[in-house]
């Protein structure tokens, strides 16, 4: 499918990848994407771009617009540290301000084609796939994909009760993605969030191919495995992980 993708502002000067399908169709549904700790770089570009090959309108936001509003660095150790930097000044209260803002200006941007009344769906990564789990909890959201979160069981970004204590507030499905070799994310927090993911499903396990919320494991992948320019990717993992986002999207939105 032919796309058009851009640069974008949206209110309180937040920068956006702005991905849609060409022509006169109407985008399937809206989804909102969340960057690693490396900003809004090629390859988060790339899945918005993906998405709307796809048929949806889709919109890769700056998480960091305060503090770093064009962050887009490598996946090398000085990336990675200036990444850390400004997660580190990210709280939920600002992230789920900053989702329902961009909520709204793709829903208004295609008004025209009804998504003004339809629900929308999210992806993130690493950082953004934990903030990807706070923003499930908006009432705009219906379908929500966490890839390799980390420290949602122990940790709120700004201070709080971990993120993990947010599941039942949510209104729609997650999906939760993890490698099973991710050094970033312990057997321990495994084993919390699928309980957490279990009894949010009223008992019915996460693992099950019918469950509201699913745990979604890769065999033999560590952390990023989704993304082709780091060294942990690994195209079984990120094919079936792409397959499965897709399918959910395609139920939820």
């Amino acid at each position: 499918m032919t796309i058009q993708s851009e640069w974008v502002t949206i209110p309180a000067a937040m920068s956006a990848w702005w991905a849609r399908p060409a022509g006169a169709m109407p985008p399937r549904a809206g989804v909102l994407v969340l960057p690693e700790v490396f900003g809004v770089n090629a390859w988060v570009r790339s899945v918005a771009d993906r998405l709307a090959e796809e048929g949806y309108a889709a919109l890769a936001i700056s998480t960091f617009w305060r503090t770093a509003p064009q962050l887009d660095v490598g996946y090398d150790e000085a990336g990675l540290a200036a990444g850390r930097e400004h997660r580190d000044q990210v709280s939920a209260d600002q992230l789920l301000d900053d989702v329902a803002a961009a909520a709204a200006w793709l829903q208004q941007a295609h008004a025209g084609d009804g998504l003004a009344e339809r629900p929308l769906g999210c992806v993130g990564f690493c950082f953004g796939g934990h903030l990807a789990m706070l923003a499930a909890t908006l009432p705009q959201v219906a379908a929500t994909c966490d890839f390799y979160g980390a420290r949602v069981a122990s940790f709120r970004p700004g201070g709080g009760p971990p993120t993990l204590d947010a599941l039942p507030e949510i209104p729609g499905r997650l999906f939760c993605f993890r490698g099973d070799a991710d050094p970033l994310i312990p057997a321990e927090e495994i084993k919390a969030l699928a309980a957490a993911l279990t009894a949010a499903n009223g008992g019915v396990d996460c693992g099950s191919p019918q469950a509201r919320h699913r745990l979604v494991m890769a065999p033999g992948a560590g952390h990023g495995y989704l993304c082709e320019a780091r060294a942990d990717f690994q195209p079984e993992g990120a094919t079936s992980g792409w397959a499965a986002m897709l399918a959910l999207f395609s139920e939820a939105l």
